[in-house]
């Protein structure tokens, strides 16, 4: 009897999220039909989309290319290298 309960529970309350998730995919898509039927002037939300005149980048602000796990270790390398603590760290290697 208890298992009748507990499926008779979980079945509600899967019908209820379902209802409410078909209901929020309906609103969403009546409101972003609402809101390209009407275009609007192209508002910027963000002070760093705009140059130093007021107007829209259309560029891209991040370009980012793809680097092999050598090329990082490389990189990551002679940045240690040029670290002021690393030639404290090979003196103090050598003492030992």
């Amino acid at each position: 009897m208890l298992q009748l309960l507990y499926i008779v529970a979980f079945t509600v309350l899967a019908l209820l999220a379902m209802a409410n998730l078909i209901r929020s995919l309906l609103t969403l898509g009546i409101e972003s039909q609402r809101q390209s039927a009407s275009p609007q002037g192209r508002t910027v939300s963000h002070p760093e989309l705009l140059d130093s005149h007021g107007h829209v980048i259309d560029e891209p602000l991040l370009v980012m290319r793809s680097l092999s796990v050598e090329d990082a270790r490389a990189q990551l390398d002679a940045i240690y290298r040029e670290s002021p603590s690393y030639g404290d760290d090979q003196r103090g290697e050598s003492q030992r």
